[in-house]
């Protein structure tokens, strides 16, 4: 899509959306295999609601890739308690140019040549990782290393307390996967817990003002956006932000990986055999089992797509999942091709709020996948046993291994 074949919307009421009915991909049926539920809703309605009076879903490549391109249309400025949070998270919850100052002061923080200084360090947490259980030859990938690896690396980067894990787990867990059916009472659960992040950061905040160290969260103590250091609820917005998003997406994109990677040995044996393809395969596993399936937009204005009038103030969803394995943008779009040239995939978004760990992401997920292949080269989802997927976030919630290792 394009600036020339999108127009402002006439009329009051959105028109040409179809409700896709059993088109689900929130269905824990669909979650194990999502692809064909994409397919079919770009095949059936691509722009359209899953459901009567729900909102409306982009699931196309160049409508999915547009939206997130042109904020000033498809807004980020969404309900700031609706995760938990009292105000507007930084930078996620703003749009240009407000969100671009604090994207000047965040971006050099993780920027690539800065993520690769921590690579000896990560790469030998992955080893330690692995020494505690390489010799019982089977694990349940998730608690012995999807989960710990990733939320090591960020707290370390933080200069957030190891031991304090288990109660940031916690925390995350409630804000993004809720154990509640009713909408309501998940909103409560949200709400409590994100009144304890913030609790505990203020509590933090306090101390590192006091005793500064070389560690990010003390870099936001003295960073300064438009000449003026950063007042203290803006540390406690980006805190929050950064909480959520280093705890939690890592794990699911490496549980994915490593699930598809046990199911398909052919493709598992050619990253052994020719590790120099991790990185060009880790992109395409990115697109194929892209982690963040949907974000959500808000219309800054009334507008058209594909021929269907979308409101002011009406909420969109965009489905990355889908617009990953658009065949129009990628071809052969259903065969996983680990050395797909120009694999511009959409699972770190794009335009401005493009994710800003991307780069550290990367670094975590090569070296996991390397020093996995390097030290257990052959591995299977465990006899009898079956991975189990979550329908919401792509990820494995339960990844039972056997294995052969070698080396140390």
């Amino acid at each position: 899509m394009s600036e020339d074949v999108t127009r402002p919307a006439a009329g009051s009421e959105p028109a040409g959306a179809r409700d896709l009915g059993e088109l689900n991909f929130f269905d824990p049926a669909h979650a194990a295999h999502p692809q064909p539920v994409f397919r079919a809703l770009r095949a059936r309605c691509p722009v359209g609601r899953l459901f009567p009076g729900g909102p409306l879903v982009l699931s196309r490549y160049a409508d999915v890739h547009f939206a997130l391109k042109h904020p000033e249309i498809f807004s980020s400025k969404m309900d700031a308690a609706q995760i938990g949070n009292k105000r507007p998270l930084i930078p996620l919850q703003l749009d240009p140019p407000e969100q671009t100052k604090y994207r000047r002061l965040l971006d050099p923080l993780f920027s690539r040549r800065r993520m690769l200084r921590l690579e000896t360090d990560i790469r030998a947490l992955v080893n330690r990782l692995i020494d505690g259980f390489v010799e019982a030859g089977e694990c349940e990938f998730n608690e012995a290393f999807a989960i710990p690896y990733p939320c090591t690396v960020f707290l370390r980067l933080m200069g957030l307390p190891i031991e304090d894990l288990g109660l940031f787990r916690e925390l995350k867990d409630a804000i993004i996967r809720p154990q509640a059916a009713d909408p309501q009472k998940a909103q409560k659960i949200r709400a409590e817990a994100g009144d304890r992040i913030y609790a505990y950061f203020e509590g933090f905040l306090d101390e590192r003002s006091r005793a500064p160290r070389d560690d990010l969260f003390s870099h936001l103590l003295s960073a300064e956006v438009d000449g003026q250091r950063l007042c203290r609820d803006e540390i406690l917005d980006i805190s929050f932000l950064l909480l959520l998003g280093g705890l939690d997406t890592v794990t699911a994109s490496l549980g994915c990986s490593v699930a598809h990677l046990a199911q398909h040995p052919e493709r598992r044996r050619r990253l052994v055999e020719r590790p120099e393809l991790v990185p060009s395969a880790l992109e395409e596993l990115l697109r194929w089992e892209t982690p963040v399936v949907q974000v959500v937009r808000v219309l800054a204005r009334d507008f058209e797509v594909g021929g269907v009038r979308l409101q002011q103030g009406e909420n969109v969803t965009l489905v990355l999942g889908s617009a990953d394995t658009d065949e129009t943008q990628f071809p052969h779009a259903e065969r996983v091709d680990f050395e797909r040239g120009r694999n511009l995939h959409l699972a770190f978004g794009s335009g401005p709020h493009r994710c800003l760990g991307s780069h550290l992401a990367r670094l975590e997920l090569r070296v996991a996948i390397e020093e996995l292949h390097r030290r257990i080269p052959v591995y299977a989802i465990k006899p009898g046993a079956a991975p189990r997927y979550s329908p919401a976030i792509r990820e494995v919630l339960y990844l039972p291994l056997v294995f052969e290792a070698v080396g140390a």
